[in-house]
């Protein structure tokens, strides 16, 4: 009997023990469920609440006092009260993945499309199946990956393709990832506007290759190339004239979709069919291995020469 006795006095500071753990990972904020699961009985949650020791912050979702409230305490409570499945989105886990300064405005989750939550003041509720790739664990947390998080948090917080570009390119995305997130919720709520960004960001892209291409090709003190020669299909682009040599250069946002392949196909068949050699070249390319890539464009060059 004496045994049973210290059974359960150590059962039971095992069992506070959980709960407290959880409390230091989730910012302070738990769930009821979570608590049960811990080992509490439903008095033991209930005699909290009443004494003000545990706050509701959604149903069936609480902060301890002993944690003061705090942007990490709301994004944890939101998700925990969004239930199974639930999986930090937008601004909100584009916070997450890099907490740097206060998170503004409601924090969205998003839920499996079998799943209706009542709207809550402080949360914005999305229905859509996230497949595997693009959501992840972090700190504990659902959150979207990367490459979903950045087109939804611009969509959300209404950034122009430019800047979302310039953003991408710091925060060091991959392009084709990016493209990839995107043509998963093709149909989705939000998809077009997505569309709209990465084109905004494959234009801007495009341009800023455009003119890394001219420095490397200044630096490396090739000549005879021009920045705007009119070559058929391609229009202005970076050429050597004399060899009939164009480059083409596909920005960060390249690979967007097949009706953007299709057209730059056809653009470079056009040229092909006037005599001109396009030599095509990935941002990744420019940007990670510009000597090869420039000495690779001499090479061509100075062959097509000693051929005339």
């Amino acid at each position: 009997m004496r045994a049973g006795t210290v059974e359960g006095r150590v059962s039971s500071r095992e069992r506070g023990s959980g709960t407290e753990r959880l409390l230091r990972r989730q910012a302070g904020v738990i769930s009821r469920a979570q608590a049960v699961d811990a080992g509490l009985s439903p008095d033991a949650v209930d005699r909290r609440l009443a004494a003000r020791r545990w706050l509701p912050v959604h149903p069936r979702v609480y902060r301890d006092r002993a944690h003061p409230p705090s942007d990490a305490a709301r994004v944890w409570a939101a998700v925990l009260w969004a239930g199974e499945g639930a999986v930090l989105s937008g601004v909100a886990a584009e916070w997450w993945h890099r907490p740097v300064g206060a998170l503004t405005g409601p924090v969205t989750v998003t839920v499996p499309r079998r799943r209706s939550p009542r709207p809550r003041p402080d949360v914005e509720v999305r229905r859509r199946d996230l497949p595997a790739a693009d959501r992840m664990s972090l700190r504990g947390l659902a959150v979207t990956a990367p490459a979903l998080t950045a087109l939804e948090a611009a969509v959300e917080s209404g950034v122009s393709g430019a800047r979302f570009h310039d953003r991408a390119v710091r925060a060091g995305l991959d392009a084709d990832e990016v493209s990839r997130a995107y043509s998963r919720g093709l149909g989705c709520a939000g998809s077009a506007s997505m569309r709209a960004l990465l084109v905004g960001a494959a234009e801007r892209s495009d341009s800023v290759a455009r003119r890394l291409l001219v420095r490397r090709l200044g630096a490396a003190r090739l000549v005879g190339w021009r920045t705007a020669h009119p070559v058929p299909g391609l229009g202005p682009a970076v050429a050597f004239p004399q060899v009939r040599i164009a480059i083409q250069v596909e920005g960060w946002a390249g690979h967007l979709d097949s009706d953007r392949r299709g057209a730059d196909a056809w653009r470079r068949s056009v040229a092909s069919r006037s005599g001109w050699t396009v030599l095509r070249y990935s941002w990744q390319e420019l940007t990670s291995r510009p000597a090869v890539v420039v000495a690779e464009i001499g090479g061509v060059v100075a062959t097509v020469r000693r051929a005339c």
